[in-house]
């Protein structure tokens, strides 16, 4: 039998040394024997059959000059979005008391922004300490931040901010040419020195390869402290952005980068984010088994859709899934 190169590997042992070889073989497993991998790894590390649940809400949309290939928020394509301001602090707080009332424990607002300036982090700083007094955490995505935006919003209360790597370095220009990957490794730098905690992740089904869906991981895997929660988002091919029309990743493969994910960054909740509309339950139930534990909750993703809340319910119902935080 051929060990895996990560079985060599104590499954207590958080490593951020990871080759992209040792990532290769992991994604050419057996699939069965990657999934009892990344399950073992996974039920050492969390309860199984919790899943946690974070909602998202988009406080100001579309407009945003970065020409991201897969964003329907970019000012540069055509795809019929309405573009507003920033929400007044008060709509926003209604929606996180309403996401609370479904069971979200995590509030995630956005912002399509290249780079926020310092009055609007101002305005969102209200957002934060007022979500935060609901007894939620909070999240925010904003684009880039300085190390004194950071600063301003940690002591705000602001408990995670995501900002995601998109893809691998290689295949990243093809996607992005407005912002490099250098600015973006430099915000997570910010965030962390902040106090606060990373979420980062990034998308599938955008043309890339495996090879660049390995890159992608290894660049999270060996952060210098792995994200605490890592979003991998299908490809959501919205009509007038460049990557309309791509071939769609197949579904294994999906479920094989989750479970890669899960080995690679034992103790991250790794969260199904967009493109779950797309997902047949028995796809989700799979990337559950691989290790995702938390998922994006509430019928709308920024700009795109989601599974309405009952129905997620149904399914971790059917599955006997408890979502964290919740009493039973």
């Amino acid at each position: 039998m051929v060990v895996s190169p990560a079985r060599r590997h104590s499954k207590d042992e958080v490593r951020h040394d990871w080759s992209k070889a040792e990532i290769l073989a992991l994604f050419a497993l057996p699939f069965s024997d990657l999934l009892f991998q990344a399950q073992t790894v996974h039920r050492h590390h969390f309860d199984a059959n919790e899943i946690q649940v974070s909602t998202l809400l988009s406080i100001k949309t579309g407009g945003c000059p970065e020409d991201c290939a897969y964003c329907p928020q970019s000012g540069r394509y055509d795809t019929g979005l309405e573009r507003s301001g920033l929400m007044p602090v008060e709509e926003v707080v209604a929606a996180a008391r309403a996401a609370k009332a479904k069971g979200a424990t995590r509030f995630c607002m956005g912002a399509a922004w290249r780079a926020p300036r310092d009055r609007d982090v101002e305005q969102v700083a209200r957002m934060v300490t007022a979500v935060k007094e609901l007894g939620l955490e909070t999240c925010m995505t904003l684009g880039m931040l300085t190390a004194d935006q950071a600063r301003r919003l940690a002591e705000a209360g602001l408990d995670y901010y995501n900002h995601n790597l998109d893809t691998s370095p290689e295949y990243y220009p093809r996607i992005i040419s407005t912002r490099t990957y250098e600015d973006r490794l430099r915000t997570l730098e910010h965030v962390r020195e902040a106090g606060i905690a990373v979420c980062c992740g990034g998308i599938v089904g955008m043309g890339e390869d495996r090879d660049d869906r390995a890159g992608l991981l290894q660049q999270l895997a060996n952060l210098p402290r792995h994200p605490e929660s890592v979003p991998i988002n299908l490809l959501v091919q919205v009509e007038g952005t460049p990557l309309h029309g791509s071939d769609r990743l197949d579904p294994f493969e999906f479920v094989r980068t989750v479970a890669v994910a899960r080995v690679l960054m034992p103790a991250s909740r790794i969260r199904l984010s967009a493109g779950r509309t797309e997902m047949s339950d028995e796809l989700q139930a799979l990337c559950f088994l691989a290790g995702a534990n938390s998922v994006f909750y509430g019928d709308r993703l920024l700009t795109t859709d989601n599974p309405e809340a009952d129905a997620d319910r149904r399914l971790f119902d059917r599955l006997g899934l408890r979502i964290a935080g919740e009493h039973h």
